[in-house]
């Protein structure tokens, strides 16, 4: 997050920080205004031209936003693509022989001269497509060639000859010398260093993706998003408004610009809430990511002075913690005397008739889970049955103050079964009425409604949860349900089945689908001495016992929140982690990394020196003598697994001689987490195995010496960097070094600890 945007928000809470801390007077400098304005741009796809829709004044104009929506060309389904298995509209590229969007913008920009701009995309490959759609500009004079040049050969002569010879090295110069250039992570160093220096002048125009906007006082006149959607993991999302400030923040060169230009590039349809949302909303809130680690720990113990509780009570997460008791009080206060203005009649005989509500869902969810399991239900899930389904209120939830809820019935057209990565869930898709609508980003919403209400004869699948029950009725309708009219046709013949048969002939579990096990049969009785309980009970006939019920269940709620609030409190007031650290040194002692006394053993001198891997696994491979045995190429292979962080999805077997080293490696790390599971946390076994492509790889490289080829194979920046720091250990730590500092440990000292200590050596 960029410094003006952190103290702004947040510069009294770092100061008491601070003052806590050091005990020192501390004082805070900061503008409550942006020294250079922003003006926010919309340029349309298939567009020509900008559109302001925010301008200095942080004035949003909602006239000027439309227009540029109604200069919107939509693209054609040819212009969207897929991406981890998710739909994904990209760019507008222009058609042969036409100038692409990106084109036609950067074009404007430097004729308007708004350079120096950074255009932000949230993918690497698209980051290295977009620039290479600027081959045909030149934005830098022959002087400003000839210093590119010379800052970038001047950089590069410091690596190998085989180096120089990487796609990345020698491929980048031509488009650096026009003034393009390219930023991210998949970057050697050398290159994002030399790119950097360059901006400062040389580089008109840079396409990077979101880290450039984290760390780097690299400022610029102009900045654009490519899109306005990025992948968070899951699904495409509109941007958050603080991952907008943050990069946005770039554009405006304090003390140069009069003013900083954010241009935003739409395709596709944006309610103006959403824009609105995404261009003036406020910043992310700061909170602590602070977290224990084994390496962190083992350092505290193994220094004099270390004090791992000290640390604890003076981070900034403990800091957060106390500083939240006096509004939490607060908040518990008022929702107390929220909950005490509510006064209700017979309280305490209403409050039994709640919970013999509650009583009664629950058990009625339990003979439903029996009922549904995919053994009971699957041969009854056929085409044209009629089925009943639970309704959901409008807040998504099911109805909590009636034991007669309001049903949607429809017709089965079929099943699905849907794999996760855990189960196989099932769902039906039901012919019934629903109510259509749209959400206010323009997304279609469909729920199924009464089956007397109005609404529209929809095939819906929904889980096999929402189905309350099924009918022993099969409808005679045709296959054929894509037009409207024999939809509505079909759900006349349920209509008549119900008029004639109110509870639509129920499939009886017990005769029909041969149920006959104890416990359905043991909660079906509880269900109906619950039944009679409701008929006796006095306030079931009470007068307005609906508006009653629902005051009483906000009543409920409010005490579960002060609950959860003085909770909250009784943690805060404890040190932060204090059971964590209580049980990571169970951990640590019964690995023996530390004695009883908390003094490091030799296992935890040697964890103390790992800080980019994982710390356990690592350590127990070295006192195993794994790494003893191996030749050097496997033990390269072996450690990438540490190093490597990006998905492979087609990863290939390892080689046979590579397989029972990775068979050591996740048989130790699977007992390292078993027991930490058994001590402290549901810590599970990584699953090392998406990498042995990479480490296949890296063991034939190795043996050959030629690091240019491996990149040959087809891995990005992320495994030339992988591959960079691995030659590291062969560079340092050749083959008969490695065994010969094993063989001599081995022979003074007689066991493996000094070993595992000095292969660590080599290894760092």
């Amino acid at each position: 997050m960029n410094s003006e945007t952190v103290w702004f928000n947040y510069g009294d809470v770092i100061l008491v920080l601070l003052l806590q801390v050091h005990k020192q007077p501390c004082h805070i400098v900061y503008t409550d205004y942006r020294p250079t304005p922003l003006q926010h741009y919309v340029f349309p796809a298939g567009g020509s031209g900008l559109y302001l829709v925010v301008d200095e004044k942080a004035k949003f104009h909602e006239d000027s936003f439309q227009k540029s929506l109604n200069a919107l060309v939509p693209a054609n389904d040819g212009d969207k693509k897929r991406e981890n298995g998710k739909s994904q509209k990209g760019l507008i590229l222009g058609k042969l022989g036409e100038e692409s969007d990106i084109f036609k913008l950067v074009k404007m920009i430097i004729q308007r001269q708004y350079d120096p701009v950074i255009l932000f995309s949230f993918s690497k490959k698209e980051c290295e497509a977009l620039a290479m759609q600027m081959s045909k500009m030149d934005l830098n004079s022959d002087d400003e060639k000839d210093s590119v040049e010379t800052i970038f050969t001047s950089a590069i002569d410091m690596l190998s000859d085989d180096d120089k010879k990487l796609p990345q090295v020698s491929n980048i110069l031509p488009i650096l010398k026009r003034g393009i250039g390219v930023h991210h992570s998949g970057l050697l160093p050398i290159l994002k260093e030399v790119i950097e220096i360059l901006f400062q002048g040389l580089i008109k125009c840079l396409f990077a993706t979101e880290t450039f906007s984290i760390g780097l006082n690299m400022p610029a006149k102009t900045v654009v998003f490519t899109n306005v959607r990025k992948f968070d993991g899951d699904k495409f999302r509109w941007l958050s408004s603080g991952e907008y400030i943050q990069m946005s923040g770039r554009a405006g060169r304090r003390g140069v610009d009069k003013r900083g230009i954010c241009i935003l590039m739409v395709d596709e349809k944006m309610e103006p809430a959403v824009a609105k949302s995404m261009l003036k909303g406020s910043a992310d809130s700061l909170n602590s990511a602070f977290h224990l680690s084994y390496n962190m720990l083992l350092n505290q113990l193994r220094s004099e002075d270390g004090d791992p509780e000290n640390l604890l009570s003076n981070s900034f997460f403990q800091f957060q913690a106390d500083r939240a008791i006096p509004d939490i009080e607060k908040q518990i206060k008022a929702l107390q005397e929220e909950r005490d203005s509510m006064v209700i009649e017979e309280e305490e005989s209403l409050r039994n008739y709640y919970n013999l509500i509650l009583q009664y869902k629950s058990l009625k969810e339990d003979i439903r889970e029996i009922v549904f399991s995919p053994k009971y239900c699957l041969p009854f899930l056929l085409p044209n049955r009629a089925v009943c389904l639970d309704c959901p209120s409008d807040n998504g939830e099911q109805q909590s103050f009636s034991i007669e809820d309001q049903d949607a019935w429809g017709v089965i057209m079929k099943f699905n079964k849907v794999k996760s990565l855990s189960e196989e869930i099932l769902t039906v898709d039901v012919l019934t009425r629903c109510l259509v609508s749209r959400d206010g980003a323009g997304k279609k919403k469909i729920k199924p409604v009464p089956f007397k209400e109005r609404g529209e004869p929809v095939v819906v699948s929904v889980p096999l949860s929402q189905v309350k029950s099924l009918s022993s009725a099969i409808m005679n309708i045709p296959k054929d349900y894509l037009q409207l009219e024999a939809r509505e046709n079909a759900l006349k013949k349920v209509s008549e089945l119900l008029s004639r048969h109110p509870d639509g002939i129920p499939l009886d579990p017990e005769v029909d689908m041969k149920i006959r096990i104890s416990s359905y049969k043991k909660t079906v009785r509880r269900l109906e001495a619950l039944e009679n309980l409701f008929e006796k009970h006095k306030i079931a006939k009470s007068p307005l016992i609906a508006q009653k019920l629902k005051v009483l269940h906000m009543k409920e709620e409010l005490t579960a929140k002060i609950k959860s609030l003085e909770k909250t409190v009784r943690s805060s007031t404890a040190l932060a982690f204090k059971d964590e650290l209580k049980a990571r040194k169970r951990v640590l002692r019964r690995l023996g990394y530390i004695t009883s006394d908390n003094v490091v053993e030799l296992k935890g001198k040697v964890a103390c020196e790992i800080s980019s891997a994982e710390e356990l696994t690592l350590t127990e491979l070295m006192f195993s003598g794994v790494f003893k045995e191996a030749k050097v190429e496997e033990l390269v292979s072996l450690l990438s697994c540490f190093v490597w962080r990006e998905r492979l999805p087609d990863a290939a077997k390892p080689r046979e001689e590579l397989d029972l080293l990775f068979i050591q490696l996740q048989d130790t790390d699977r007992r390292a987490a078993e027991v930490q599971l058994t001590l402290f946390s549901p810590t599970h076994p990584r699953r090392f195995g998406s990498i042995t492509v990479l480490s296949d790889n890296v063991a034939g490289r190795y043996r050959r010496r030629e690091f240019c080829a491996f990149v040959q194979t087809g891995y990005n920046g992320g495994g030339v960097c992988v591959g960079k720091r691995l030659q590291v250990l062969r560079d340092h730590g050749d083959c008969s070094c490695f065994r010969r500092e094993l063989d001599q440990s081995d022979k003074e000292n007689g066991g493996s600890s000094t070993t595992a200590h000095r292969s660590c050596k080599i290894h760092r």
